[in-house]
């Protein structure tokens, strides 16, 4: 059994917030507390390390959907065609990221541990806003690497289980959250990608034909962006595709991918358009 000054401190060590926690007894193990000196020029490291390009989210009835594109370019150079941007950060919501990679793929790593240790803590799941909120935290802790070319922006998106039905959120550099209506994208491609989704998307959408809509401005994306990489039939990638509702989240089969993104290339090579 504890002495009861010992008892007394594990309540007080045992914050609700695991970033707080590292924060305060590691600081140099958050990603975000890394810097490369004074910003000049010189300093600019947006060319030295690998960036993930399109993402795209949107919503349908009952849940909503989040997309990627499989590469990562660094400059001119194509860095990586196997990347995967899009990952479920607990039960009822998924994360995009875009921008620096490797900072992206360590703050969604921290980002599912903060929601995990959370709901022990606290024995229940944190709300969808309250996880908007935090991830929001951790990004605008970014901001000095943000300032040197390493900037990481990522698109959320959840079940919301006392409204029950599928949001969105992005988020800017220095923190800012902003919830997203119907559809939304981010990165390189993403003006391109919001252009089709603006055509494409529909409130009377299910499951698959959101699906297929995802894909498709993904491949409009990639049509006009070179950092973003369309459906490679040669090598066999596909988007990475998540859908959330009321089950949970669910990573859609690159079987059914497959099939969808042959389907657009078959229509679009039919239809003999040269746009």
């Amino acid at each position: 059994m504890l002495p009861d000054d010992a008892a007394a401190a594990v309540p007080r060590a045992a914050s609700a917030s695991f970033t707080a926690y590292l924060g305060e007894h590691h600081p140099g193990l958050l990603p975000t507390n890394r810097t490369l000196g004074p910003v000049t020029a010189s300093t600019d490291a947006s060319h030295l390390a690998p960036h993930a390009t399109t993402i795209v989210s949107l919503t349908f009835p009952g849940g909503v959907l989040m997309a990627g594109d499989r590469r990562a370019t660094m400059g001119n150079v194509i860095a990586s065609r196997h990347i995967e941007k899009v990952f479920p950060a607990d039960h009822f919501s998924v994360l995009g990221i875009a921008g620096s990679a490797g900072i992206g793929l360590d703050l969604t790593r921290l980002f599912q541990v903060e929601l995990e240790h959370y709901e022990k803590i606290e024995a229940t799941m944190m709300s969808l806003d309250g996880k908007a909120n935090r991830l929001a935290a951790m990004v605008r802790q970014n901001l000095p690497m943000a300032m040197q070319g390493l900037a990481v922006v990522p698109l959320f998106a959840g079940f919301d289980t006392d409204r029950h039905v599928g949001r969105l959120f992005s988020f800017d550099v220095t923190g800012g959250r902003y919830e997203e209506h119907e559809h939304h994208s981010v990165g390189s491609g993403s003006v391109f990608a919001r252009g089709a989704l603006k055509k494409l998307w529909s409130p009377r959408l299910d499951e698959a034909s959101a699906v297929r809509v995802a894909v498709e401005a993904l491949y409009d994306a990639a049509d006009d962006d070179s950092a973003t990489g369309g459906p490679d039939t040669v090598r066999g990638l596909w988007p990475v595709v998540y859908v959330v509702d009321g089950a949970g989240a669910r990573r859609i089969p690159e079987r059914d991918l497959e099939l969808v993104a042959h389907a657009i290339i078959g229509a679009r090579s039919s239809a003999g358009r040269e746009a």
